[in-house]
């Protein structure tokens, strides 16, 4: 560890030079990385945690990287200004933050001041750079988790040594409390190869938090965490946590040797069993997830544009099906979704799904394409004779989205309709493809469509039609609103070039106000979904399926461990930890 924090210096020395300079900056300097699997699997101060995958890339901000080990590593590695709380209201980590706190009305400003001992592990102060870094590309980039709340701002500008951020909006935003969670570390990241999409697409390059990443080793399929001594605050109780991917039944085998002190994994109803099987040597929790599977009829696409071709595709889908297959009988299984908005284990769920959605209806498919000019010929539903073909793209390198496809693929090809999937993984999916077809506007029942860009390298031809892709959800319930079904516009601070779209492209100028005065706080988030929600079924936008949740498997030896907040986890308890041996 000693030689690489003199390489970790000698790349910030490296870096503060080239700042004086013309020349571009240097690539980030690591140590070559070494795989350490604790080799005293008896000692207190070592954890073993069986997970289902450590698969990358590790940006906790972006769609194509909501799993459960890359919330666990932003929990842990980076810094944020709240935590969530047990009851799941926001509590202020004031083992970073000195205070946070609206301090003007007009314009509205949130003061954010910095405990002035708070550094990155380099020695770096934590500083207003890194609240600018992440608000710029959350309210920009493509594919980014939640970003409403960032697209209010007008500006973050610092004081005090950069340990005081004052933050600007264009509007009040009550769900401010919800920003700047997990920090990154602007000074290493602003000018790094492969920029925000890139930056932790394989390790963390420093830490903020509690424990550090030491070495990410995805062949191996291990990850290993270790105390960070350059952490200001309270000292975990454990040295390392290394997480280490199985399938399930050598994750079962490995709880009941002891080799695996802890288990977070989804597991299917035959896992389910053998994890109760394990009786006393292993205590089960279930834990929802902050994400729900849904399917997008993508009003963008130009083939899905007309809301009546929506419905027909809407009448072709058999959801029961595509629960019962992506739930596994798992845990998510009893997290139906059956609203657009909050999720199934949120506090004020209820159930929106108008009867008979989601159940196949061969007569109303064959009524709506014969409305619309299509005739069934050969099994196939063709029009100026040209087959109905629709592209489904999913992520393939995360479950369950990829299987899904496979299955509505099947489901819609059974009534008639052509489908495609086209083979992307969710980087390229969020970042490039589904950006690339600008969004359609709604302005009452009449639709106009634009055609797609090819800024992707995309043409209409391959277009995404429906996507199955995750719903990030969080406490506020009103941003998820604003982010999955507002209209993109200019940003507040007069910035010529448009956010990324919602990955529908959705886009219903007459819902606009409503979903505007939620997210300000003008109007209650109860009294918008009941405006906004049937109109959005109506439109056959969107298709919920299940929340993901995870089974916590705890072993005796370890005290300290439980769910978690709500839409954290239990990863969030991991510097309290404690293992005692078992004899």
């Amino acid at each position: 560890m000693r030689g690489r924090s003199v390489l970790l210096a000698l790349a910030a020395a490296v870096s503060l030079l080239t700042a004086c300079t013309d020349s571009p900056p240097p690539p980030l300097v690591s140590a070559p990385p070494t795989t350490v699997t604790p080799t005293h699997p008896t000692d207190p101060t070592q954890l073993v945690v069986g997970v289902d995958s450590v698969k990358g890339g590790y940006n906790p901000h972006l769609l194509a990287n909501q799993t459960t080990v890359t919330r666990a590593l932003g929990e842990l590695v980076l810094p944020s200004v709240f935590h969530t709380g047990p009851d799941g209201s926001p509590v202020l980590d004031q083992t970073l933050m000195a205070s946070a706190e609206v301090t003007k009305v007009a314009p509205y400003t949130v003061t954010y001041t910095i405990q002035p001992q708070a550094a990155w592990g380099d020695g770096a102060p934590i500083a207003a750079e890194d609240f600018a870094y992440l608000w710029q590309n959350m309210r920009s980039q493509p594919g980014v988790v939640d970003p409403a709340g960032y697209r209010l701002i007008t500006g973050v500008s610092a004081r005090d040594g950069g340990r005081v951020a004052d933050v600007t909006f264009s509007q009040p935003y009550p769900g401010w409390r919800s920003l700047f969670n997990d920090l990154m570390p602007a000074h290493l990241l602003k000018d790094a190869p492969g920029g925000w999409t890139g930056a932790l697409s394989t390790t963390y390059p420093v830490a903020g938090g509690p424990f550090s990443v030491r070495d990410i080793d995805q062949e191996r399929g291990e990850i290993l965490l270790q105390r960070n001594d350059r952490y200001w605050g309270q000292s975990t109780k454990l040295q390392q946590v290394l997480l280490r991917q199985a399938g399930a039944a050598d994750l079962v085998g490995a709880l009941k040797a002891g080799d695996d002190q802890l288990a977070v994994l989804d597991p299917s109803d035959s896992t389910m069993r053998a994890l109760t099987e394990l009786g006393k040597s292993a205590q089960l929790t279930t834990v929802p997830n902050p994400v729900v599977v849904q399917v997008l009829l993508r009003q963008s696409s130009p083939r899905l544009s007309d809301p009546t071709l929506r419905a027909a595709v809407f009448a072709a889908i058999d959801r029961e099906a595509l629960v019962s297959i992506g739930s596994a009988g798992g845990p998510s299984a009893a997290l139906r979704a059956d609203s657009l908005v909050v999720a199934p284990s949120q506090p004020g769920y209820q159930p929106t799904i108008p009867a008979g959605v989601g159940t196949p209806n061969a007569d109303t498919v064959s009524q709506l394409l014969t409305q619309l000019g299509y005739t069934k010929t050969n099994g196939s539903w063709v029009r100026d004779g040209v087959p109905l073909n629709l592209v489904i793209g999913a992520p393939n390198d995360r479950a369950p989205y990829s299987q899904l496809a496979g299955v509505l693929q099947q489901q819609l090809m059974a009534a008639g309709i052509g489908a495609t999937i086209l083979n992307t993984s969710g980087d390229q999916l969020f970042g490039t493809v589904l950006p690339s077809t600008t969004t359609t506007t709604v302005t009452g029942s009449s639709a106009t469509s634009a055609s797609p860009t090819t800024d992707a390298g995309g043409d209409a031809a391959s277009t995404v039609d429906i996507a199955i892709v995750p719903q990030a959800v969080s406490g506020d319930a009103a941003s998820v609103l604003a982010t999955s079904f507002g209209c993109r516009g200019p940003l507040p601070d007069g910035t010529t070039a448009l956010p990324a779209a919602n990955p529908d492209g959705f886009c219903d100028h007459g819902l606009q106000p409503t979903i505007d005065a939620a997210l300000t706080g003008a109007m209650s988030l109860s009294d918008a979904l009941a405006t906004v929600e049937p109109a959005l079924w109506q439109q056959h936008v969107a298709l919920p399926l299940f929340q993901l949740a995870d089974v916590l498997a705890t072993g005796p030896e370890i005290t300290g461990v439980n769910g978690g907040p709500p839409l954290v986890g239990p990863f969030a308890g991991a510097p309290t930890w404690r293992r005692s041996v078992r004899k």
